[in-house]
């Protein structure tokens, strides 16, 4: 059953907001067809009389959790897409870093390219890459990790864990990007809020996933 797999947090004739578990993909990749998000989905969907289909609106990384929204129409996609691309939709995260980070706020802003290894990092030479506004709250450091909020103001792959590896603070168990820790065997990013206006009647939906109790205890341990 999807329900054993994906909790579905919201369900309409448009549009489907889930709870990706971390280790699971959004979309397919050309090593992976089946065990994803957009396949469990549209399996289910398809079982559906009259049938359903399903689209994908944006993503998240195989190895984070959290909120993530899906469409049921082309028209309901796009419209979600230009939320995205004008930046109207609202995204926050909650992250697990290396290290105290400080100040208590701040905003991180660099333009994002992808070398031939699929490697994201920032380059001063705006031809080559893309604009890229990451902002931050910290709120728990701690000398060896600490817990931050990070909101989202554009949406380039790899955003938060080239920003954050860049300032020296590697998302914990992000190896690709340096992290010299992976206690909970994941990447500590978790997609805890979600904010749209719903591609058919304009009404603002706000979404929250609770925050992985592993987060907390692997703060607490880094005290």
């Amino acid at each position: 059953m999807l329900a054993d797999r994906i909790h579905v947090v919201y369900e309409d004739d448009a549009v489907i907001v889930v709870e990706k578990p971390a280790g699971l993909l959004t979309m397919a990749t050309d090593t992976e067809k089946s065990r994803t998000v957009y396949a469990l989905l549209r399996e289910a969907a398809n079982r559906k009389r009259p049938a359903e289909k399903i689209f994908i609106v944006h993503r998240l990384d195989r190895e984070a959790s959290g909120l993530l929204v899906f469409a049921k129409t082309i028209e309901a996609k796009e419209r979600l897409q230009d939320q995205f691309k004008d930046h109207s939709a609202g995204r926050k995260y909650v992250v697990v870093v290396e290290g105290r980070v400080s100040p208590e706020k701040f905003t991180i802003q660099s333009y994002l390219a992808e070398n031939a290894a699929f490697r994201v990092y920032s380059t001063k030479k705006k031809a080559l890459g893309k604009i890229a506004i990451t902002h931050v709250r910290v709120i728990h450091p701690n000398p060896k990790a600490s817990l931050i909020e990070v909101r989202l103001e554009t949406g380039r792959k790899h955003q938060i864990r080239v920003h954050l590896a860049e300032r020296g603070h590697p998302i914990v168990g992000d190896k690709i990007y340096g992290s010299g820790m992976n206690p909970l065997r994941r990447l500590a990013l978790h997609g805890a809020e979600l904010e749209f206006r719903h591609p058919v009647t304009g009404r603002l939906m706000h979404f929250e996933a609770p925050v992985p109790k592993s987060f907390g205890g692997l703060i607490r341990n880094a005290g």
